[in-house]
């Protein structure tokens, strides 16, 4: 059941938009930018907005008035996650929609053509504070939609997005999300922290954080409303001024919670104020299993500051840690997979719950490692071997320790083919998204050593960085032998 809903009706004239969430209900709602564009087509005079999500009419139907979608004029599809793809393919065939379909999202700004045959164009940055939604909003013609921030399948496109944050969403649905029922508070985008393989720091630069007094105007009106405050961005602990943020929510009465935490941004202070708001378990992102890898990664964070926080932690009263890794790393040695056990068997002896998620890496464009091979390695078949080999190691030793999950190295491969891939790859959708079809359609090659030299998919995206310079990165980790 939602809280404070957005409520509007159809009149004879309007035009009717589709907000598509491809996936949960859950994951949705707790996406504030979706929020913002929901209020705002819903705010101009001549639209009515409606949203879609997977479980709910399985997407073909609207959440607020069952509306099929074939009777949409216009269909904006937010495209978080890659794997996302074959059910935005899914419910355009099985809708019949006819209008005019428009993506956006990470997705859309990371490297659309994968997914190019099935849309009109595509929004490349964030909306806000630009004239995008209202040309969206009035556009009947492909045509009608050229502007600075929209790809229409040619040519180049920049960026878009506002250079402050001094704005917020003064409506805001309050909902069941992944994050439970609470209000949600974007503290702020982009990152300060330059980790290879992390997409966020191209994509969302420069990094911005948003005022506390803002966020806490806004949480004072939902005061008494929600019990919960979830802080949202790449690096929440980072917001220059989080212990004045999270000591004024607490003063609230607001559970508090970020949804992401640097190891080296516990000290005593910050969780002392997150024990004080509620705070029960942490998740922690190593990434790798020694400090030699994360070095190559440049994540900046080392096993002594992964302890410690834990120590911190522990002595605070926090008693459940949840860890995330990634195996199929640049340079990486048996024993650095061996690390993740290591590791995991030093914070049990702390007397503290651990459970551990591991994942492949996925070589992302706009990162100093998308010129890498998917494993790590330059041989496809042996770099498939042997990370299936790790990934058993992994679960043999880990399940004495803790609970333990580690995706499939074919659904990875996949999701890799739909992040690098050219307009090729939209061939992939009219098959079942696994390995075996991506090798009969000979798209294997996206998994494989790019070349330096030859041109990416998606250099027609100017995100405002120099190729050259992730170039440089990408030469430095691959030479990384200490």
């Amino acid at each position: 059941m939602e809280e404070n809903p957005f409520v509007k009706k159809w009149r004879k004239g309007m035009r009717r938009i589709a907000l598509v969430y491809p996936n949960a209900y859950a994951s949705g709602i707790a996406n504030i930018g979706l929020q913002y564009i929901y209020a705002y087509l819903n705010s101009l005079e001549n639209c009515i907005c409606e949203r879609f999500y997977l479980d709910v009419h399985n997407c073909l139907r609207s959440f607020e008035s069952g509306t099929p979608l074939k009777d949409f004029d216009l269909a904006l599809f937010s495209l978080q996650f890659e794997e996302d793809y074959f059910n935005a393919v899914r419910i355009l065939r099985e809708s019949g929609f006819k209008g005019l379909k428009v993506a956006g999202g990470p997705c859309a700004m990371i490297n659309p053509k994968p997914i190019s045959k099935f849309f009109d164009a595509f929004v490349v940055g964030e909306v806000e504070n630009s004239k995008v939604l209202d040309v969206i909003a009035n556009a009947k013609t492909v045509e009608d939609l050229e502007c600075e921030g929209i790809w229409v399948k040619e040519g180049r496109v920049k960026r878009i997005y506002p250079k402050k944050l001094d704005f917020y969403l003064n409506r805001q649905i309050i909902a069941n999300s992944v994050f439970g029922r609470c209000l949600i508070l974007e503290v702020g985008r982009g990152c300060v922290r330059r980790c290879r393989f992390c997409v966020v720091r191209q994509i969302y630069s420069p990094p911005r954080w948003r005022d506390v007094r803002i966020l806490i105007e806004t949480a004072e009106d939902y005061r008494g409303f929600v019990d919960k405050a979830c802080l949202v961005a790449p690096s929440t602990l980072d917001h220059p001024r989080i212990k004045d943020l999270l000591s004024e929510l607490v003063g609230m009465g607001f559970t508090v919670s970020p949804s992401s935490t640097r190891a080296d941004r516990l000290d005593e202070e910050i969780v002392e104020i997150l024990v004080e708001g509620g705070l029960r378990s942490v998740t922690i992102a190593p990434e790798a299993g020694s400090d030699r890898i994360r070095d190559v990664l440049n994540k900046g964070l080392s096993e002594e500051d992964i302890i410690n926080a834990v120590k911190i932690c522990s002595e605070r009263g926090i008693r459940s840690f949840k860890f995330y890794f990634m195996i199929g790393l640049p340079n990486e040695r048996f024993e650095d997979v061996k690390g993740i056990v290591e590791l995991v068997k030093k914070v049990r002896s702390m007397k503290v719950d651990v459970s551990v998620s591991i994942n492949p890496l996925s070589p992302k464009p706009h990162t100093p490692l998308q010129w890498c091979p998917y494993t790590g390695f330059d041989d496809f078949k042996e770099g498939f071997r042997v990370l299936k080999e790790r990934k058993r190691f992994l679960i043999r030793e880990l399940s004495k320790l803790c609970e333990v999950n580690i995706e499939s190295v074919e659904r990875f491969a996949v999701q890799t083919v739909l992040s690098r891939g050219d307009t090729d790859v939209c061939r992939l959708f009219d098959f079942k998204p696994n390995l075996r079809a991506v090798e009969k359609l000979g798209l294997t090659k996206y998994l494989k050593r790019i070349p330096l030299e030859v041109e990416l998919p998606w250099d027609f995206i100017d995100h405002g960085y120099k190729k050259d310079r992730l170039a440089e990165e990408f030469i430095r980790a691959c030479e990384f032998r200490s």
